[in-house]
């Protein structure tokens, strides 16, 4: 499975994005899916994930309240709407693919490219 992760930008504090991640040539049917971070010199960090039927929804406390995890599933399509954007959050998010959800990256057996997100002071 091949992901697309789109949506990156440079965006003032304060501010909102919302980033899209997607398979390419196949499907998220049955799969649950996860967004994660990485700043430069750090390590990566789960950022939230949701489950295939959307009843297990999880997200890392420096993000709550702030971000907003959703799928459509008839649309193949995992979301991460981010408002209220801090300094912090700048990162490259990378959206990831599992049959189990959690928090822990070792789960997730597929993973996109990334989409940088720069967040300005």
């Amino acid at each position: 499975v091949q992901l697309q992760a789109s949506g990156g930008g440079l965006v003032q504090a304060g501010g909102s994005l919302r980033l899209s991640c997607a398979p390419s040539g196949s499907t998220f049917s049955n799969r649950d899916v996860a967004w994660f971070r990485q700043a430069p010199g750090k390590e990566r960090e789960f950022v939230a994930a949701i489950n295939w039927s959307r009843n297990s929804i999880y997200y890392a406390d420096s993000v709550k309240g702030r971000f907003t995890i959703s799928r459509d599933n008839a649309k193949n399509t995992v979301y991460l709407q981010m408002n209220s954007l801090k300094s912090e959050d700048t990162a490259v998010y990378y959206c990831a693919t599992s049959a189990v959800v959690g928090s822990y990256p070792e789960i997730y057996n597929y993973w996109g490219q990334g989409t940088q997100v720069t967040v300005s002071s």
